[in-house]
This record gives C-alpha cells, structure tokens and sequence, in this order.
C-alpha cells in the first residue's frame, strides 16, 4: 500500500513527561506559597475587592536566563516599593506566536540557532520560574501550546491568551481547566467582542483531549475559570485605551452579565510598538482610575534592562545582553520612572 500517513513529518522523538521534569525542578512550600498567595491577590484583585493595579512588567520575551534573573531581581526590589499601591508580577514569556515565521520562543527553540531542542527549553523554563517565584516574584507567562501548561503551570500566578488565539477553541477551552487567573487579549484587528466572547465561553465546562502528569493521552473535564479578564492592547484600527473604548468594553461585557474588568496594554498596537510610547498609555490609563473608571484593573509594560530591540545575528555570540530580541521594550532607568510615576499618582 501506499504511505499516507504522516508524509510531512520527519522525525518523532519522545520526550520528558511533566512528571519527570517536575522531579528535575520540584514545587517546594516557599515557591507554592508565592503562587497561591499570588493568585488569591489577583483573583480579589479582579473582584476589585483589593483595590490595587495589577502590573504585568517584563521581558517582550525571554531568551537567557541569567539576563532574566538580573532583571528579576531589580523587579522584585521595585515591588517592594510600591506594593501598597501596585501589585506586581514579572512577565515570564516563553512562547511566541509569529505572524509568519519567526524565533518561537526559548521553550521551542532554547539556544536561538534552529536546533530546537524542546525538551531542553522546557528544563530551561521551569527552572527560570522556580528560581523567579523562589525569589518571592509572581510570575505570569503567555499559554500558547495547550501541552505546555501540564510543564509549568503551576509555577505561574497569572497568564494572557495572546491576540492570534483569543478566538480559539482550543484555548478557551484550556483556560476552562488552568488554575490561575487568566486575560484574554483582544483580537489582532481590534476586536474587542472576541475577547469578551472568550471570557464567556471560559467560563463553562469543557471536554476535549490533552495529557496528563505522565504524558498520557485523556479525555479532559473542566469546570470553567471564572477568573477572567480582558486586555485592551490596541490592533489593525488603531490604539484602544481611551475612554470611548474603555466604555465600549464595559458595555460590552455588561451584555453578557459579565463585571467589567480590563488590563491595558501599554505595548503592541496601543503604542505602535514604538517601546518609549508606551508611557502616554500608562499616563492615560492612569488618570482615567483615578477619575474614578473602576474596571481598569491593571496594566501591562514591555520592559528589559536595556531599551530598544536587536535582530538575531548568524552568531548567536552577538547578541547583546539585556536587550529584546523580539519587540521593542523600555529599559530598566525607564522602567523605574515609569512605575514611580503611576505610585505617585494612584490614590
């Protein structure tokens, strides 16, 4: 006969289970203290029964983790700062969706040069996340791949379905069954519908097929995460933090019975990706909480140790340290100013 199967696959290798990779780097009474503690904060947080703003600041994506932790640790020193005004938790990305192609992420592709070793970037992961939350830094990451999550899950306090997936099944289906509190960004065109469509559909029980612990294929039952949100992070038609459309969002969560909560992102399209922009969306976002706009919760900030964004050279030698290999993002002097200023403000 005939192959017909899998004529486009060159290679399948087994890899770690969650299991096993959990033994390498196990959850220990501080790092399960630091997330669940984290979490309880969020989801009150949400239920705007902590009247704190939620900052998500870090890294557009992580690529080393010695630059990671230098950050970190800068991070964990200003949340101590603020953290009657402000909660912080350090943005841990490690998966990136690319509109065509692209790096994918330290997980995917952990030493930058094609070879992707997966099993290796997920060693790399865990251990960052276990060493950030050991730490006493909440971290919160981008669920992209639905296997992931069985990997590093329960090492992050808060996480965001990014643009390209808000209007997926398979990940409204996944944040049905995470255990952390969840935003949904709003569609890559601007669409804010899709994003508010996915907090309703998140809500409820789903079935579908994943693994669990030990790598096995399941049937999986949820029983639906209400600890959800929406982030307004601009898209094809424009910004969208100002007022018009943070009204626009309410009343479109209202719709559905749904308590209007909203993150704003002070990257992506919201600043034209343009890193030093980001600071007029926080002024305005800002003004807007303190005039009295109760459903923004919490905003989020593209921030590295040194500003800018460089491409990926041949030699992976070359890339400067500290600087974003992907997005833009602000540097560390600016970082400071930035959270400071929203210190001073917040009542």
């Amino acid at each position: 006969m005939k192959k017909i199967d899998d004529i486009n696959i060159s290679s399948l290798k087994p890899i770690i289970t969650p299991f096993e990779l959990k033994k390498l780097y196990p959850m220990t009474e501080e790092t399960n203290k630091i997330v669940s503690e984290s979490r309880r904060v969020i989801r009150e947080i949400i239920q705007k029964k902590d009247k704190r703003l939620l900052a998500v600041i870090g890294p557009c994506s992580i690529h080393d983790e010695k630059s990671a932790m230098d950050y970190a640790e800068k991070l964990y020193k200003l949340s101590k700062k603020v953290s009657d005004k402000i909660f912080i938790v350090m943005r841990v990305y490690f998966e990136k969706p690319r509109t065509t192609i692209g790096w994918k992420g330290i997980i995917t592709d952990p030493f930058i040069n094609g070879s992707y070793n997966i099993e290796e970037g997920l060693k790399i992961a865990r251990k960052i996340l276990f060493r950030i939350n050991s730490m006493g830094l909440p971290a919160g990451s981008e669920m992209l791949d639905p296997i992931i999550p069985q990997y590093i899950s329960d090492q992050i306090s808060w996480a965001a379905i990014g643009a390209r997936t808000t209007e997926s099944q398979t990940h409204r289906e996944m944040t049905s069954g995470l255990s952390m509190p969840i935003g949904f960004k709003n569609g890559t065109s601007g669409n804010i519908k899709l994003a508010v469509d996915a907090m309703e559909s998140a809500r409820h029980h789903h079935c579908f097929i994943g693994i669990d612990q030990n790598g096995m294929t399941c049937i999986i039952n949820t029983n639906g995460n209400k600890m959800t949100h929406v982030i307004l992070r601009g898209g094809k038609s424009g910004p969208n933090y100002h007022e018009e459309n943070i009204e626009e969002t309410e009343e479109l969560m209202k719709n559905v019975n749904l308590e209007p909560v909203i993150m704003v992102d002070c990257s992506h399209e919201n600043s034209g990706k343009k890193a030093n922009k980001q600071f007029r969306v926080l002024k305005s976002l800002i003004n807007q909480r303190i005039n009295g706009t109760e459903s923004i919760i919490g905003f989020m900030i593209e921030s590295n140790l040194y500003c800018g964004s460089q491409k990926i050279g041949e030699n992976v030698k070359d890339i400067k340290y500290g600087v974003s290999i992907t997005d833009e993002c602000i540097g560390w002097k600016e970082t400071e100013e930035y959270i400071m200023y929203a210190y001073d403000k917040l009542n």
